[in-house]
């Protein structure tokens, strides 16, 4: 396991899924104040892709340098706003994630050995072939 590793892959995730969400707003905003900028904002973005944030940025520094520094602030704010908070906010999800998937794994279990337990002949198809032939 390489915790580092893992950890600069998360946050580079983290970052460029922070950069889906500051365009996300900033689309909203436009649509607001201005819709033909909102319209042509939600093209590129559906034509280039988002889910690397830094090439996303880097593409549409050629393209309108003021988006850039909007998307680039918001994102610092968004970040500002929640990774204080992120790292409990996960380890909770998880733990709770894994409780309720671990009392489904042990209910579907329980469920399998009661039904092998009830009726032992469905497990076993020559038992059910020799109750047949009586």
């Amino acid at each position: 396991m390489y915790p580092k590793k893992i950890a600069k892959d998360t946050a580079r995730v983290l970052q460029s899924y922070l950069t889906y969400q500051a365009v996300r707003m900033i689309i909203d905003q436009l649509s607001e104040t201005n819709p033909t900028q909102a319209i042509w904002l939600s093209q590129y973005s559906s034509q280039n892709k988002v889910q690397d944030g830094e090439a996303y940025l880097e593409e549409l520094m050629s393209e309108d340098k003021e988006l850039v520094m909007r998307i680039m602030t918001v994102r610092e704010h968004l970040a500002e706003t929640i990774l204080d908070f992120l790292p409990e906010m996960v380890r909770a999800g998880i733990g709770q994630a894994n409780t309720e998937h671990r009392r489904q794994l042990l209910e579907r279990l329980t469920q399998t050995q009661s039904t092998a337990t009830a009726h032992p002949e469905a497990q076993d198809p020559e038992l059910n072939d020799s109750s047949d032939s009586n």
